[in-house]
């Protein structure tokens, strides 16, 4: 439920489209519910021996035509304002995800492998927008035929209409029970995805690595695993989800075989026309369709579910902490002075990486840190940007603590040259200026 009200908000934003979309999808619905009603007078017009009524006929054709026109072009404009709705609600999601990504504090983008993080951004983005449009555009339409076919049943003859009604919650019953287990696969489903491409996209970031150590063997074996039990969860997702529609016309089969026999006994008994008997009939296919239609609704709602919420779980992560209200711009020109005092670090608690370290750079002295892998030399380079914030101790810039001064002023004081080259798209001028829109050519 927390999920649905969250995608909800987002719905909010576009309240006038959905009324829209709802009056549209009433108003088809009741014109097509018409029509079951003209066909039982045209039958009744048809019906005996020399008493058929060719104008009585022609006219309730022609009212069919219209009906059917209108009605054609009222699905239409629904199905124009659906796509509308759920491709700006899509766009507004993937741009909060994007957004935050932006504010989130570098140990979760460090945390989480790259790949899984895009799969929310994107695929399960691109999943919740497949089973939201096709919720808009049966789910409306399914439940105002419902309704007002009862109504149009109840109004036909209230006994065969209650037989209905009384059948009714065995689909009810049967499309709940296959749901709740369908929403715990698909979820499975979406991590399974996002662990897959996770992996494709640490060994194709990695692949000079990869195969430096010979560990394609080893790669494909992961993988194969992580393969494995996609698939695996996979079909049993769609096997489960598969079994609503089914079992649910097989129900509505029984409902139609027990008014077809209860409305024949009234038809012999003269409580019913032949051509009323064919109206109620076509209402009973048209009453359980939707069912049929929303059982089908229900499980790509739950793996449109299953996905949001590993988007909004995206969304809702803890941001960086903001900088201090008091924080100063360092001050210009940077001289290059930096103090490391008494530093500590972890980035697992109560396992220390860098204990009470001390370390003093003049202005223009060139230092470099060596050693071993792990022993701490990214970690320092993390801590000078204030990527992270030390545990205990603190750094100085031309004696201002870095938690002093805006984050932006600190990391523009700094060249950095990565240790792989990575070029963004546009010209060499944009590449060399990164960061530094101000900047002369000279």
């Amino acid at each position: 439920m927390e999920i649905l009200k969250k995608v909800l908000r987002y719905l909010m934003r576009y309240r006038f489209f959905i009324l829209l979309s709802v009056f549209l999808a009433a108003f088809s619905a009741i014109l097509m519910l018409y029509l079951p009603i003209l066909a039982g007078r045209a039958i009744d017009l048809a019906s005996g021996k020399g008493r058929v009524d060719f104008r009585g006929i022609t006219k309730i054709l022609e009212q069919i035509a219209g009906i059917v026109i209108a009605a054609s072009v009222s699905q239409w404009l629904m199905n124009a304002i659906n796509n509308r709705i759920t491709f700006r609600v899509v766009r507004d999601v993937r741009n909060d995800a994007f957004s935050h990504l932006q504010i989130l504090p570098f140990e979760y983008i460090d945390g989480h492998p790259h790949g899984e993080v895009v799969s929310r951004v994107i695929a399960d983005v691109d999943q919740f927008s497949d089973g939201m449009l096709m919720g808009f555009t049966q789910l409306f339409t399914g439940i105002v035929t419902i309704i007002g076919t009862l109504c149009f049943m109840f109004y036909l003859n209230v006994r065969v209409a209650l037989l209905v009604v009384i059948l009714t919650p065995l689909s009810l019953v049967v499309a709940r029970v296959i749901a709740g287990r369908s929403f715990s696969l698909f979820r499975q489903q979406s991590e399974a995805r996002a662990a897959q491409t996770g992996l494709v996209d640490e060994v194709i970031g990695n692949l000079t690595v990869v195969k430096a150590f010979e560990q394609e063997t080893q790669m494909e074996e992961r993988f194969a695993v992580l393969n494995d039990d996609l698939t695996r969860i996979s079909v049993k997702a769609t096997f489960f989800s598969s079994l609503t529609n089914p079992a649910t016309r097989f129900i509505n089969a029984i409902v139609y075989a027990a008014v077809t026999f209860f409305g024949a006994l009234t038809v012999l008994s003269g409580q019913l026309s032949v051509g009323t008997l064919s109206a109620f009939l076509a209402y009973c296919t048209q009453y359980t369709k939707p069912f049929n239609e929303v059982a089908g609704v229900v499980a790509e709602l739950q793996n449109a579910i299953a996905c949001a919420g590993r988007v909004f779980s995206l969304i809702e992560e803890e941001p960086q902490k903001k900088e201090a209200e008091d924080a100063v711009v360092l001050p210009e020109p940077v001289e290059g002075h930096v103090e490391v005092k008494d530093v500590s670090f972890s980035y697992v608690k109560d396992r220390e990486l860098i204990q009470h370290f001390n370390l003093v750079v003049k202005p223009g002295q060139r230092i470099a840190i060596v050693g071993p892998t792990g022993c701490g030399k990214s970690t320092m380079i993390n801590l000078l940007m204030r990527f992270y914030d030390v545990d205990q101790g603190s750094i100085l810039v031309d004696g201002s603590d870095i938690r002093e001064v805006t984050r932006k002023s600190l990391r523009g004081s700094y060249g950095m040259v990565l240790q792989e080259t990575w070029l963004r798209e546009g010209s060499i001028r944009e590449n060399l200026t990164l960061g530094r829109s101000g900047i002369t050519e000279e």
